[in-house]
């Protein structure tokens, strides 16, 4: 028997704290709603009955539109700085919190709807979102959390039976979110251009308890806050580094103060190994290309400095110094984490040669493996999973990647000698990840009512790391001359 939400399961504490920076508010009704993907396990966490989110009820739940009594949904308010400008009033334009559930661990998760109609905060913006855009955030998060990457998740994608105006007609969507919340960099600069210090602490105390407690017990607990942040900042882009991830959009209003990844629109995978890669059709100065992720989200940070000021310190000039020194804890932190990162995608975690290089040694291998990459513009996922190979001796599986055969053989003898771990390499190193191809191809069909080809493609990527019969299209680079022209869009 499937049993419907209790009226308790959905606290509205942000609501209740921090009435300042929310909008009471409602979402539109769905002329006909229709479960396109539903996360079972997901929802199992979260305290949610899968079999009653499955029924007309629990759909419409999803959209917003029936939901327990007492619960009160709002638009978050939130401006932000977009490609280096600053917008002073941005906000949930077409999204609402429903609340914050408690999951089987215990921990705080919001419960967020996006695409469910104009917000005050809307704009322009028609406050709606078509199926593809939404099933391409189910897509990623679901692979980004089977990489062992933080981020928000995708509960469920429902059509709302409505039609969406773009470039085309479109069907409509909402996306049911999960995320350990929503509080971003671009909260704070609301807050603080408020000019309301009391608002702007009593933010900081509750990101503080909710995400970095350990703050609340430092000598300067918001500047600890600062540093909190900029280390989980700088171990996410570690790992988006790591998997070829470019997030495409990060703008301060999609970094979040808890460290997850936040906003998936125009959105990819790294095919040839390139740091000036762009996919985002909006991008054209390629400000948030893949190599400028760590240095744009160090510069985002810079701008949660500015918000944290008036919280950490009094005199305004001696807090810029304060808060410019602490900001080098990002640079140090992401150093750090790359090189973890790298160590292990080379295999060289553990064993008495790998555990004797330093740091800047684990850099340096890298660094020559990616300027082999970029030579000739290697497939990146490829190339690591032929690393593995390598390790076994089986060389050529590598070396038929590259242009400069000498300099590869240079680079695998130096990488060799220290024994790295082929087994350990196969745990880190993805078979699948979302191949844009293979995205845009599942989208397509999905918008066209078919959702065979996401399924398939949503299997694949929930299980990256273990080879298995029959997926070899999953494993395998775009077809030649796809990534030429090839952009995403952000939906809106």
């Amino acid at each position: 028997m499937s049993t419907a939400p209790s009226t308790s399961l959905l606290d509205d504490r942000y609501a209740r704290e921090l009435p300042e920076l929310v909008v009471p508010w409602s979402a539109a009704e769905a002329p006909d709603p229709q479960l396109l993907v539903l996360d079972d396990d997901l929802a199992r966490d979260l305290g949610l009955d899968p079999d009653w989110l499955r029924t007309p009820e629990g759909t419409r739940f999803l959209t917003g539109t029936a939901l327990p009594d007492g619960v009160r949904p709002v638009a978050q308010a939130y401006a932000g700085h977009q490609f280096g400008g600053y917008s002073p009033r941005l906000g949930d334009g077409r999204a609402l919190l429903l609340g914050e559930l408690t999951d089987r661990a215990g921990r705080r998760r919001d419960l967020h709807l996006k695409g469910s109609g104009r917000t005050p905060f809307a704009r322009g913006g028609d406050g709606l979102a078509a199926v593809g855009p939404m099933l391409r955030e189910h897509v990623v998060s679901t692979a980004l959390h089977a990489l062992g990457v933080p981020t928000t998740r995708a509960l469920a994608v429902v059509a709302t039976g409505g039609a969406v105006q773009r470039e085309s007609v479109l069907p409509g969507a909402v996306l049911a979110r999960v995320a350990a919340s929503h509080l971003r960099v671009g909260t704070f600069q609301y807050a603080r251009a408020t000019d309301d210090v009391d608002l702007l602490r009593r933010l900081a105390d509750h990101a503080i308890e909710r995400h970095h407690p350990a703050a609340r017990d430092a000598e300067q607990p918001y500047l600890a806050l600062l540093e909190s942040v900029a280390v989980a900042q700088a171990e996410l882009v570690a790992r988006w580094m790591m998997i070829g991830f470019v997030h495409g959009v990060l703008n301060t209003d999609n970094v979040t103060i808890s460290g997850e990844s936040i906003d998936f629109g125009p959105c990819a995978f790294l095919e040839g190994y390139d740091p000036a890669t762009v996919f985002s059709s909006i991008d054209t100065g390629g400000r948030y290309a893949y190599g400028n992720q760590p240095a744009v989200t160090q510069w985002n940070l810079a701008r949660f400095a500015e918000a944290l000021l008036p919280l950490i310190e009094e005199d305004q000039e001696r807090a810029v110094a304060i808060a410019t020194e602490a900001l080098g804890t990002f640079g140090r932190a992401y150093v750090a984490a790359w090189a973890e990162g790298m160590r292990g995608k080379l295999g060289l975690a553990a064993g008495p040669l790998a555990g004797s290089l330093e740091d800047e040694a684990v850099i340096d291998l890298g660094q020559a493996l990616l300027e082999l990459l970029h030579g000739a513009r290697v497939d990146y996922t490829s190339a690591f999973r032929a690393l593995g190979q390598a390790a076994r001796g089986e060389r050529e599986a590598f070396r038929e990647l590259v242009l400069d055969l000498p300099a590869a053989d240079a680079w695998l003898d130096r990488w060799l000698a220290l024994a790295p771990d082929a087994d350990a390499m196969d745990r880190v190193n993805p078979v699948y990840i979302p191949r844009n191809h293979l995205v845009e191809e599942a989208l397509d069909a999905a918008t066209a009512g078919d959702l065979e080809p996401l399924r398939r493609l949503v299997d694949a990527v929930s299980r990256p790391f273990d080879v298995r019969p029959g997926l070899e299209r999953y494993a395998a680079p775009a077809p030649e001359g796809f990534g030429d022209t090839f952009q995403t869009f952000c939906g809106t």
